[in-house]
């Protein structure tokens, strides 16, 4: 590009381009994106510019109390009405642009910055997620309304609710009396949840301060700051037995009632080395890894030509489950945090 620069100004930017061979594409991407040398000579000013007299009267003329609040377009063809002519439309956006006034001039709409829910749980009745889903009854437009609190490191289902409607008032009692079931002190429990009218209501909060419990909240429009109750509602409704509309509010409570049982007891969860979410919340994940590590001792005694990896091992329970692990520290120190 040097070379470029040192012929250039004798035989022109495109002759030397096509004696390097290199695109004029290329030579002016390069430039804009390195800053001026030192030596480069300012460009000299067009001698059809306007001189500053003249500029400034034109700025006058937009700013007077007649157009100050016209586009400039508007101004421009409101002068030739009245047989005056200053300069081009895109002249007077050039010269209002460089006096500091050109901008927005509607109300826009300014989201506020909410904070990324950072949360960590080593143990279980540390945090837990709640959402509600929608469950369709036989009639069009009619739902029931599904809560479910789960604890985000066993996966536990630790209280549920079927209601007729959203409610804060209904929320705050089925925590409430999940807290007493769990035996949860003050200080103890951090509550997550989006930003619906349920989660948000007072009756909620005011029944969080009497309990101690802190309540955390998603960032709007976005999924993935409560991943497992997402999560987990897509696997309820995956179950094949999983009908497309409910006959009643007693056929939603018995399909519910069968449904947890299964979920907490029997299903084997991905996310917790395959064990049960009542085998981690209620302590029992050790017990079960320690027999599952047995019975692959004794077929790896067996039969260890099979094994060519060497003596297999179960998969370890995480020691630690996040929502939004920071991003500023590497996997390890997650881990090891």
């Amino acid at each position: 590009m040097d070379a470029i620069d040192e012929v250039a100004p004798m035989v022109g930017i495109a002759t030397a381009c096509d004696a390097v061979g290199v695109p004029r594409a290329s030579y002016y991407r390069c430039r804009r994106s390195s800053p001026t040398p030192p030596s480069a000579k300012p460009r000299p000013p067009s001698h059809r510019a306007l001189p500053p007299a003249e500029r400034q009267a034109v700025l006058d003329v937009l700013h007077s109390d007649r157009f100050v609040d016209v586009a400039p377009a508007e101004v421009y063809a409101t002068l030739l009405d009245d047989g005056k002519h200053l300069c081009s439309v895109r002249s007077m956006y050039r010269y209002l642009a460089a006096a500091g006034p050109v901008r927005e001039r509607r109300n826009q709409l300014v989201h506020p910055r909410y904070a990324r829910p950072e949360l960590l749980a080593t143990a279980p009745n540390q945090v837990w997620s709640w959402d509600l889903t929608k469950l369709r009854a036989a009639q069009k437009w009619t739902y029931y309304h599904l809560y479910v609190l789960l604890d985000i490191y066993s996966r536990y289902v630790v209280g549920w609710m079927l209601a007729h409607r959203e409610s804060g008032e209904l929320a705050a009692r089925l925590v409430e009396q999940t807290c007493a079931n769990q035996g949860i002190e003050r200080g103890q429990l951090m509550v997550h949840a989006d930003r619906g009218s349920a989660p948000k209501s007072k009756t909620l909060a005011q029944m969080f301060a009497d309990l101690g419990v802190e309540a955390s909240h998603s960032r709007p429009r976005v999924s993935n700051d409560n991943p497992f109750s997402e999560a987990q509602f897509k696997t309820f409704k995956y179950r094949p037995e999983y009908p497309d509309r409910f006959g009643g509010y007693e056929h939603g409570l018995s399909y519910c009632r069968a449904l947890f049982p299964w979920y907490n007891d029997i299903h084997r969860h991905s996310g917790i080395a395959m064990l049960t979410p009542a085998d981690v919340h209620y302590g029992r994940a050790a017990d079960v890894l320690a027999e599952r590590q047995r019975v692959l001792d004794v077929a790896y005694a067996a039969r260890p030509e099979r094994y060519v990896n060497g003596p297999p091992t179960v998969e370890s329970l995480p020691e630690a489950v996040w929502i939004n692990p920071p991003e500023d520290k590497t996997r390890s120190e997650i881990e090891l945090h």
